[in-house]
């Protein structure tokens, strides 16, 4: 055997090493995840009011409204509730530009850091944190270079710093403002990226019921619909944001990231189900974020909700 035989040998072998841990690691933490999701029980959230007037406004997306705005692969919602203003997400900023893509757009939509009172990362993921060095050193950022959020909450899914913020890691359910809820971080095991704790929103608008606000839906919109029913007696009235449907146009994403076997990437069936699962509850509004669905999904969700679906654009304000 020659040398470079030799060395295709080995890298061989550490590659099927490397497989077969990815393999162990994702059998074991699903598992986990199935015995955590089995022992979550919270009792009711009480008294957690209602809000009159709830608007949801793209930041950063795949699509956007309007030309002049940008478009990345990463997700960020400006979040009005009554007098509650959050920051749902950081986005992307693959290229770790300042200004970012995200503070671009909030320039051009007449957004400004003051207006804000509130940061939610639904997870720790770079396209939802701001890029890769913020997720490497578990915070997050809104641009290539630091921003003062002196004065500001910021609600976290799992443990992560911030220079400046006021951060509260959440490890439960909990009204973090008047009508507003995090559903508390739910898990799930993804094979290449691990151990993932994501939380979601829940607000409650007067008359309507409860606008689920997601960043990926990694642990399931069923998984989240149900925490949501668990937490409290109101009708779901609207779901926005990601659920993780790249199943015909997003090659890549069908397996990076996904929740099955690598050999049983995200398929049709899958969505197929989930639509089932949602119809039960009649949402009146239902928008899909294009950054993790592909359009077969999207066209799926709205053949299946006429009249409720839409989809999310960067500079399109979803209004209640």
């Amino acid at each position: 055997m020659n040398l470079l035989t030799g060395i295709f040998v080995f890298i061989l072998g550490g590659l099927g090493l490397l497989f077969l841990a990815l393999c162990a690691r994702f059998y074991f933490g699903r598992r986990r995840a199935e015995q955590v999701w089995s022992a979550a029980q919270f009792p009711k959230l009480k008294d957690m009011g209602a809000v009159k007037q709830l608007s949801i406004l793209p930041l950063i997306d795949d699509l956007t409204a309007k030309d002049g705005l940008s478009a990345e692969s990463g997700v960020s919602y400006l979040i009005r509730a009554d007098d509650t203003t959050i920051l749902f997400d950081a986005g992307l900023n693959q290229a770790g530009e300042h200004p970012s893509p995200l503070l671009r757009n909030m320039e051009k939509l007449g957004v400004s850091l003051d207006q804000i009172d509130t940061v939610f990362i639904s997870h720790l993921h770079l396209d939802h944190v701001g890029g890769m060095s913020y997720q490497s050193k578990r915070t997050f950022g809104l641009s290539g270079e630091v921003v003062n959020l002196v004065g500001k909450r910021a609600f976290l899914p799992t443990e992560m710093t911030h220079p400046s913020a006021d951060v509260t890691v959440v490890t439960e359910p909990r009204i973090i403002a008047p009508g507003t809820a995090s559903l508390g971080p739910i898990s799930r095991q993804l094979f290449f990226f691990g151990w993932t704790l994501e939380q979601s929103l829940a607000i409650n608008v007067e008359g309507k019921g409860l606008v689920l606000v997601i960043g990926c839906g990694h642990p399931t919109v069923q998984r989240i619909v149900e925490r949501a029913k668990q937490l409290f007696d109101l009708p779901v009235y609207g779901v926005v944001g990601g659920l993780h449907f790249p199943v015909v146009d997003k090659p890549v994403q069908r397996y990076v990231g996904t929740d099955n076997w690598l050999w049983n990437p995200a398929n049709k069936q899958t969505v197929k189900k989930t639509i089932a699962a949602l119809k039960v509850h009649q949402p009146r509004l239902m928008a899909l974020s294009p950054h993790d669905s592909c359009t077969w999904s999207r066209a799926a969700f709205q053949q299946a909700f006429p009249g409720a679906y839409r989809d999310v654009r960067v500079g399109e304000l979803i209004e209640l």
